[in-house]
């Protein structure tokens, strides 16, 4: 006998619906296909070669808008740009912004009485926080020893960073940021303090009201954001910040590391790109270390670049003067300019001068004396100098009174101690060089013989410091 059991599939039926047809749906339409009895519409040629600006294919919307988009970028850097030049101008004729800059460095440079020397803690919240990060990775690589603080972990422990000899930098467009006045009350009152902020005066800062004895460094903007911009988004005001900050940071690793911040830069900054392009120029612009006999100490004379192997860079332009009678073709010897010296500098960088250039001084009958130019000041023409005549870019050519004269027999690192005392005297003058030639490290050493008469050859004063850094 047959047993019958259920059935059991997947399918599910639905009742009371319309029964549907049994045949499939049609396919969707297939595109039309032109036949030779219609009109074709051509197509366009496509070329990768074509030059046409894309500009010209958008429509006049587009352009309406791509114009809208550079008008407001230029508005933006040209405020930005406002408030800078008003910030320098406030900072050369405002008493109160000098005398504060001065009393920053001396916070930032200064030494216990055992000559301990401190780092400088920046603190802030916000925007102010993140300038204050940056600023720190400034002042470290420059040599300057800088931490960050946050203000609200300050107060769960990390106040710990701050130690005896150092220096507490406030960050505050406004000047009562509430975590950085709740941190005020526990930063020792004996630590130097400064605050960097919008206020010109002491008496409108409200962490300066609370501690007198704070530094004020003013970064303040020339009007609101909100006028601006219609935002009140920091901007300006923090480009303003970022400025005096990177001013106080710069100023303060030359005081400390007087003619050797480009090499303590290169040291504290290997990797990158401004890494490869330090080693790159290390390696083709100036000399080549030299290794030191283990017997015998280094001379001055082996570090320097003789002086007769060094290319002049002069040349000869026919010109037509005119006299009371006629017009007469002489040849005339004008000064090189900025872009025959950078030219003359790299092909002498691959040869004996070594980057070297000497370039004639004075006019009339002293124009026949030479001058030098070293490499570290080809390195830091500007574009905008190229066009102009030697003597018109301040201190490009070193003339041979400007010369520190050391005996061509010195050891190195005796060498380098006069020169690194003489560079300090120098840094006391209260006209310090400016142009290519305001670092001292570019100042030159002429390698004199033993009665000091000829000079032998010459070196920059950064390639003696970097040697004593080195061996110490």
């Amino acid at each position: 006998m047959v047993e019958h059991h259920p059935v059991h599939n997947s399918e599910v039926y639905l009742l009371g619906l319309p029964k549907r047809p049994s045949v499939p749906p049609p396919s969707p339409p297939s595109p039309l296909t032109p036949s030779a009895e219609g009109p074709s519409i051509p197509i366009e040629k496509f070329c990768l070669n074509d030059t046409e600006p894309l500009a010209s294919h958008d429509n006049g919307n587009n352009r309406a808008l791509a114009s809208q988009r550079l008008s407001t970028a230029t508005h933006v850097l040209n405020t930005e740009a406002t408030s800078l030049r008003n910030l320098v101008r406030l900072y050369e004729t405002d008493r109160v912004a000098g005398a504060g800059f001065d009393s920053a460095v001396q916070a930032v440079t200064r030494q216990g009485t055992q000559g301990e020397r401190g780092k400088l803690v920046l603190t802030g919240v916000g925007k102010s926080g993140h300038i204050a990060k940056k600023l720190v990775a400034t002042f470290n690589s420059l040599g300057v020893r800088a931490a960050f603080l946050h203000p609200s972990e300050a107060l769960h422990g990390d106040l710990g960073i701050v130690g005896p000899h150092d220096t507490v930098m406030f960050i505050t467009f406004s000047g009562q940021t509430p975590e950085l006045l709740a941190l005020l009350p526990h930063i020792d009152p004996a630590l130097p303090t400064i605050v960097l902020t919008s206020h010109r005066r002491p008496d409108d800062c409200e962490l300066v009201r609370r501690r007198p004895a704070m530094v004020l460094l003013p970064a303040p903007v020339h009007e609101p954001e909100v006028v601006s911009f219609g935002v009140a988004a920091p901007t300006t005001s923090t480009t303003t910040a970022l400025a005096v900050g990177d001013a106080l940071a710069v100023t303060a690793a030359q005081e400390l590391h007087t003619g050797s911040v480009p090499s303590v830069f290169a040291r504290n900054h290997p990797g990158g790109a401004i890494g490869a392009a330090l080693q790159q120029t290390k390696e083709s612009l100036t000399q080549p270390p030299l290794t030191q006999s283990p017997n015998k100490p280094q001379r001055v004379r082996d570090l320097a670049v003789p002086l007769h192997e060094i290319p002049s860079c002069r040349y000869r332009r026919a010109a037509l003067v005119p006299t009371e009678t006629r017009t007469t073709t002489i040849v005339r010897e004008p000064e090189p300019t900025g872009a025959d010296i950078l030219k003359a500098a790299f092909d002498s960088s691959s040869g004996p001068g070594r980057g070297w250039l000497r370039v004639p001084v004075g006019d009339g009958a002293d124009r026949d004396r030479d001058g030098v130019v070293s490499p570290g000041r080809v390195r830091a023409l500007e574009v905008a100098q190229l066009p102009l005549g030697a003597s018109a870019i301040p201190g490009l050519v070193v003339g041979c009174t400007d010369w520190i004269a050391v005996r061509a027999d010195t050891p190195a690192p005796r060498a380098a101690e006069w020169v690194r005392d003489v560079l300090l005297q120098q840094n006391r003058n209260r006209n310090p060089p400016r142009g290519v030639g305001a670092d001292k490290q570019l100042s030159v050493v002429a390698v004199v013989d033993e009665d000091g008469s000829d000079v032998v050859g010459v070196l920059e004063a950064g390639r003696l410091l970097e040697l004593e850094s080195e061996e110490g």
